[in-house]
């Protein structure tokens, strides 16, 4: 099954935002259904891309004060999805790309004739199997006075890690997936398209447009959530039209850490001294992120930098290799394995790490609170630290990661791809795109999929 990475063509609809929920926030919201137009019929559209693989606790997308047996969607232990509490029709494929934006369409028709149409389940325009059915004229949760909540279950009180977009309900409808997207004509790839049907008395359709109001229905049906524990910082800008970097927990196996906020804070483990690195890799283009250096419990470890692979070992610390560069608390650089201290500056918990990678030069430069170092200057080449090319490394490409060298200690990073978990100065890239916290510099890119689609 094909697993977008967001739509680069020029082909239609733009999503402009999404919302991250972050489990360990209690993020979710909530409003109290009104009398439905048709308790037995609706279609529920949603774009997700999931943070946090293989927990329910960690999983649920939605459910209602009900308990219903077919009101509740959620990711498993297991990964696959389960659209049911007291029966379980759940899927037998499993969802684990945390990179991947994934359009999900789930479609109650309880009283349809055909039990296998009652309830249906498209991931990206392919109809899932289906391990069951439901009981015929069932209802589904969508009654007068039922509590209705996304990215919690009130029960065990389970939430939701994953990025979500273009929150569709149509009470009273069975739709198919073209009504909210369609193929698109350059890479064959499924994309949003705007829905312009009715949405019937409890439809309603959250777009996430206004950060100060996040839970706006912008159906016209005034159906908006409450919103509990979310704030305007939540609001980003990677979408299924545009999808951002993030760091990847699956390459976790030697580091141990613990990845939140969408995959941007990551906590080092505290018995390895390995990496971890980015979901996105580059081969050319001139890319500029920033990271926030948030806790340590050790001084001067922690290394920030760039590597060509993920790690292989416990002991395998970034900057060890060629193909890896690291800038250091104390000011070091490592480059290749070669140490040069007293390069830059010192920098602490609370500033702001940037990097401008140059691979159409070879060039590297880092910066701490916008300056950048050693008298470097990106976007005039000038003064960079000199790297391999992506050509000669046995990947072809370069990741963005951390490590911290002490087998005891742990550093904590906010990453800054665009879409930080922390407040910035809304700084853009040549393009548009991005919210950094210093200006980008003339020529780089933040690092999305329209930005790799034009540059990379």
């Amino acid at each position: 099954m094909p697993l977008i990475l967001g739509s680069n063509s020029v082909s239609g609809y733009t999503v402009k935002n999404s919302l991250r929920f972050n489990s360990g926030s209690s993020d979710y919201l909530s409003r109290t259904y009104g009398t439905p137009t048709n308790n037995l019929k609706y279609t529920k559209s949603f774009w997700i891309k999931r943070s946090g693989l293989s927990s329910i606790a960690k999983g649920f997308v939605f459910s209602s004060s009900t308990n219903s047996n077919t009101d509740y969607f959620y990711f498993s232990d297991s990964d696959t999805i389960v659209l049911g509490n007291a029966i379980t029709p759940a899927t037998t494929a499993v969802f684990r790309d945390v990179s991947a934006w994934y359009h999900c369409v789930m479609v109650f028709d309880s009283a349809n004739a055909t039990a296998s149409n009652r309830l249906i389940l498209y991931i990206n325009n392919v109809q899932q199997t289906l391990s069951t059915t439901i009981t015929q004229n069932s209802t589904g949760g969508n009654e007068s006075g039922v509590n209705y909540y996304i990215g919690y279950q009130s029960v065990l009180s389970r939430y939701l890690d994953a990025y979500m977009s273009e929150i569709y309900m149509i009470d009273g409808q069975a739709l198919t997936p073209s009504s909210f997207g369609q193929t698109d004509t350059d890479t064959g790839i499924w994309i949003p398209k705007a829905y312009t049907g009715t949405y019937g008395t409890n439809g309603f359709y959250l777009k996430f447009a206004d950060s100060s109001a996040l839970g706006t229905d912008s159906s016209g049906n005034g159906n908006t959530f409450t919103v509990n524990n979310l704030t305007s910082i939540d609001q980003t800008t990677d979408t299924p039209t545009n999808n951002f970097c993030t760091m990847n927990p699956l390459d976790n196996y030697y580091f141990g850490g613990t990845f939140s906020e969408g995959n941007l804070k990551v906590v080092s483990g505290s018995s390895a001294f390995t990496y971890c690195s980015s979901n996105f890799a580059v081969s050319q283009g001139k890319w500029y992120i920033e990271a926030k250096y948030d806790a340590t419990s050790t001084a001067n470890y922690s290394r920030f930098g760039i590597g060509h692979k993920v790690s292989t070992s416990t002991s395998d610390n970034l900057g060890d290799e060629t193909g890896e560069a690291i800038y250091r608390p104390d000011g070091a650089i490592k480059v290749n394995n070669v140490e040069t201290t007293s390069w830059g500056s010192t920098w602490t918990t609370g500033d702001i790490i940037g990097i401008a990678l140059d691979l159409d030069n070879n060039k590297l430069y880092f910066s701490k609170n916008g300056t950048f170092q050693a008298s470097g200057n990106p976007a005039t080449n000038t003064n960079g630290i000199s790297i391999t090319a992506p050509s000669s490394l046995s990947t072809g490409v370069y990741f963005f990661g951390f490590s911290d060298n002490d087998g005891s200690g742990t550093s904590t990073w906010l990453y800054n791809f665009g879409n930080p978990p922390y407040s910035a100065n809304s700084y853009t890239d040549g393009a548009g795109y991005g919210n950094f916290s210093y200006a980008v510099p003339s020529g780089y890119y933040s690092l999305c999929t329209k930005n790799l689609a034009t540059f990379g």
